[in-house]
């Protein structure tokens, strides 16, 4: 039976784009679809990328570097969680596991934001029954099965009946139906085992909390005196929230990823997309503030508003959630992820299963197949013109916003015309790559940019493969330099045609040059 060659992951590079790791494998052609076969290479690839939670069970050097290999793209440092200093020996670890494989891994520092967290729950955990009764109240230090406290002192006087109040990511849930003074008495509808310190997940019309919060601002100083590449802001309801941030724009700073997880933020999502460099569709605090039932159709519309603007976006919440405890995940699961990648996400995150699951590696590795596969079944052309509808719908854009535009729409469409064996995207700041990613091209998207946080940024970006090249003042010798890292990093030969765009001089600010090249 004919193979067809793939990597289980895009290889990782050194800041020299020197490629020192790799994984071929195989696949049975007969499992492919029905596409020319000179795109069959490309889309072979595993395009969307992998945003993996580091935590207890993962952050030893061994297993990050186990991670790494096979398939995280960008490590997750969960602040709602231990204090700055825990979370700044993650960093290093992670950045010197990344650095030890020579690969190009983005760290996201995800800020504790408002959180209501419930007091600690007793060694072993507690399980709720469904129709179990709960009374909930603040100040207490411990919660046990029959009643619950929080930290949020505001919580009895804000919750009204009616509502319903859920822990962790969701998986428990409950419905108040009466409320005293001192008590809101609750009935689960979903019950799981609690432990820990979960989150409360409130309704976010009932929180008094601003964002981003003192301890949020202090985590940001600190992680951007470390070289951050992305923050993730918690609790987002509007674009003021992520301005109060005042960090310098990427890749001077940080990437600022706005988490939806509101119904205000869902509201004021256009104005969310225009403050942020890319979003996460948080979908447990989201199912707090929606129906179960409203929540494939939100993801599909925040994705596709986000990605035709150019943002990168992260789906994250239970995608794999009973790899936890189990080896393998259930089909619902493995479904969940590939429709997640079929609406059109860039990334897909693992929170518990590689953060306190049994085997985090393992975890990453399931979720990099069935992203690789469901990659290679992405409707590709449907996509583009769906994106390219929406854009025209956008309204008036700035000159370079616009020129910028139909150069990276063209680029998609001409190296599938020419038979173009990759795209070439020579960025500072990354910007042009993430513009071309949004177009799902079939043929990878190799990113080069003198700027090593720009690179690291690009970790995130769907389809792109990216590379520091050094820093040059003349676009051709950026272009020469670009071509020949290509082919170390790259299967690619002499004579591959690519499709090449960029700059017409290193000051513009615009994509302004589309080149079709024969490698040399």
């Amino acid at each position: 039976m004919e193979k067809v060659r793939q990597w289980g992951t895009f290889p990782p590079f050194l800041a020299d784009g020197h490629s020192h790791v790799s994984w071929p494998t195989t696949w049975s052609s007969s499992a492919l679809p029905s596409e020319p076969a000179d795109l069959l290479l490309g889309a072979s690839l595993r395009r969307t990328k992998i945003v993996a939670t580091v935590g207890p069970a993962s952050q030893d050097p061994s297993t990050l570097r186990a991670m790494i290999s096979a398939g995280m793209d960008v490590a997750r440092i969960g602040c709602a969680h231990g204090n700055i200093d825990e979370h700044l020996l993650k960093y290093h670890a992670i950045r010197a596991a990344a650095s030890e494989l020579g690969a190009n891994v983005g760290i996201l520092a995800d800020l504790p934001g408002p959180k209501v967290r419930c007091a600690p729950f007793p060694e072993g955990g507690v399980v709720f029954q469904d129709g179990a009764d709960v009374r909930f109240t603040t100040g207490e230090d411990s919660s046990s099965i029959d009643v619950i406290s929080s930290d949020y002192d505001q919580l009895v006087q804000s919750v009204e009946v009616g509502d319903q109040l859920a822990l962790g990511d969701g998986n428990i849930s409950f419905l108040v139906h009466d409320k005293s003074s001192e008590f809101l008495f609750g009935r689960v509808i979903r019950g799981a085992k609690a432990q820990g310190r979960p989150g409360l997940q409130v309704p976010s019309d009932r929180i008094r909390i601003s964002t981003p919060t003192k301890e949020d601002l202090a985590f940001a100083d600190a992680f951007i005196e470390e070289g951050i590449d992305m923050l993730a802001v918690s609790f987002v309801r509007s674009a003021h929230d992520i301005r109060s941030l005042g960090v310098e724009p990427s890749p001077r700073g940080p990437l600022i990823v706005a988490k939806i997880e509101t119904r205000a933020a869902v509201d004021n999502l256009e104005g969310i997309i225009t403050a942020s460099d890319a979003v996460m569709v948080a979908r447990g605090d989201l199912g707090v503030d929606y129906s179960i039932s409203e929540l494939p159709h939100l993801q599909k519309h925040i994705i596709r508003r986000c990605v035709a603007r150019g943002l990168p976006v992260i789906t994250a919440t239970q995608m794999l959630e009973s790899m936890v405890y189990a080896p393998t995940p259930t089909r619902a699961e493995a479904s969940d992820v590939a429709n997640a990648v079929f609406d059109g996400t860039s990334s897909v995150m693992l929170s518990g299963e590689s953060a306190v699951g049994i085997d985090p590696v393992n975890a990453v590795a399931t979720m990099a197949e069935i992203t690789r596969r469901s990659d290679v079944a992405f409707p590709h052309e449907e996509w583009a013109n769906t994106v390219s509808q929406v854009r025209e719908s956008d309204g008036e854009l700035g000159a370079a916003a616009i020129t910028t535009d139909a150069i990276t729409m063209s680029a998609r469409r001409i190296a599938r015309e020419v038979g173009a064996r990759a795209i070439v995207c020579l960025s500072r700041t990354g910007y042009t790559v993430r513009s071309v990613s949004r177009f799902r091209p079939m043929v990878p998207i190799y990113g080069f940019s003198p700027d090593e946080r720009a690179v690291r940024q690009l970790s995130l970006s769907w389809g792109t493969i990216a590379s520091k090249t050094p820093e040059r003042t003349q676009p051709e010798d950026m272009i020469n330099d670009a071509l020949g890292l290509l082919q170390e990093i790259s299967d690619l030969a002499p004579g591959d045609r690519v499709v090449v765009i960029s700059g017409h001089s290193t000051s513009t600010r615009a994509t302004d040059t589309l080149r079709v090249m024969y490698l040399s």
